[in-house]
């Protein structure tokens, strides 16, 4: 309750301006304030120099802050997957090209041996952990136990390794299942660990509260500065469409195109429709990741999304859009809903000068896209 109670407030500073196409509303703006962010104002960056922003506590940013420089060594951990992917292509965007990548069968993250025998060798100087065991409801309830020891152990292994090894800093992706299951929404980062957590990924959720308080302990004991960022839903480029162990969004589209091809005259999905949820396309989380990364210090994670929910009913029929399909869309109340509702409060990410850039339709298509013509994704 410490977090949740505290009011100070903590002047941030940013050295030289974030990446403009994704500062609030997508343009830089010149001198004085932004608009109101998270306890205070959103940095107004002028190209160059020192902003400020007022965040909560348990965050900070310096001028002095080291920056990862263009050869800087980075070693992007799950760089296959999703989040590791766009982090990857986010990265050689902006001129970063000394990467260190493994595949898992060149490096499994769960032998701790392995693990540190690779830094050792390696010595990355900044690390990106996005390799993670992921699954939707059915393979996180048929699977608790190998969710949670997987995760815990490679999220473990690693983190060590790196502190073992003088990395400099370390961002650790986790995801918005952390916060409990009735949290006030928008959940705020400072909600962690006040209630109960969602019962269909609870394994996966304590794995990565585990990985986050990981961090924030070595900080507090050592010194290090590795920080977190907690994603909402993700979609695009890489995901998983795998009709059982994929996501929502993933599944659907997966299963509403199955439906056009097929010329079925309807598709039934799970649950009534009525949860909420919200969404934001990967490669605007590997941007953010990057920004932070760069910019960004402190124990309390970062909480990465839009700020903007829609019922899973009216997803399905923007999916259905996307996809040309005509049919009926029917619902089976049998099935679970999952959480009721699920929304970052990401104005801390606001106040810090990021916001997202591609809105859900326009993500939509593109994921579409990818799905047709990346076929090994949907099969895996």
């Amino acid at each position: 309750m410490q977090d949740r109670l505290c009011h100070k407030r903590t002047v941030v500073r940013i050295s030289g301006p974030a990446d403009p196409g994704y500062l609030a509303g997508g343009q830089i703006r010149k001198g004085g304030y932004g608009r109101r962010g998270f306890g205070g104002y959103a940095p107004a960056f002028n190209g160059g120099g020192t902003s400020e922003a007022r965040v909560s506590c348990g965050s900070s940013l310096s001028a002095k802050r080291i920056k990862m420089e263009k050869i800087s060594k980075i070693y992007v951990a799950g760089h296959r997957g999703m989040v590791g992917s766009a982090i990857v292509r986010e990265l050689q965007r902006q001129g970063y090209n000394n990467l260190v990548l493994r595949t898992h069968k060149e490096l499994d993250l769960t032998r701790q041996a392995d693990v540190e025998k690779f830094f050792e060798e390696e010595k990355p100087e900044y690390v990106f952990l996005a390799a993670a065991k992921v699954g939707g409801i059915v393979a996180n309830q048929s699977a608790l136990a190998d969710f949670m020891y997987d995760n815990m152990i490679l999220e473990m292994n690693v983190i060590h390794a790196a502190w073992k090894n003088g990395c400099k800093k370390l961002e650790f992706l986790g995801s918005s299942c952390i916060y409990p299951r009735m949290a006030p929404q928008p959940m705020q980062e400072s909600c962690l660990l006040t209630g109960e957590l969602e019962k269909t990924n609870e394994a996966y959720a304590l794995a990565k509260i585990s990985g986050l308080k990981y961090c924030e302990f070595l900080n507090r004991q050592y010194g290090t500065d590795y920080i977190s960022v907690m994603p909402t839903n993700l979609y695009g480029p890489n995901d998983n469409y795998h009709p059982e162990h994929s996501h929502v969004l993933p599944a659907l589209i997966r299963r509403i195109h199955e439906a056009k091809l097929a010329g079925a005259e309807s598709v039934t999905c799970w649950g009534d429709g009525s949860p909420l949820r919200e969404f934001l396309y990967v490669d605007d989380l590997a941007n953010l990741c990057v920004f932070l990364m760069n910019n960004y210090s402190g124990n309390e994670t970062v909480n990465a999304g839009t700020g903007k929910e829609l019922t899973i009913k009216a997803l399905t029929e923007l999916v259905a859009k996307v996809v040309g399909y005509t049919g009926r869309i029917l619902w089976d109340t049998t099935r679970p809903n999952g959480t009721p509702r699920k929304l970052l409060d990401v104005s801390k990410a606001t106040a810090l000068g990021w916001t997202y850039k591609t809105e859900l339709e326009d993500g939509i298509r593109l994921a579409y896209e990818d799905f047709l013509t990346n076929p090994m994704r949907a099969e895996r």
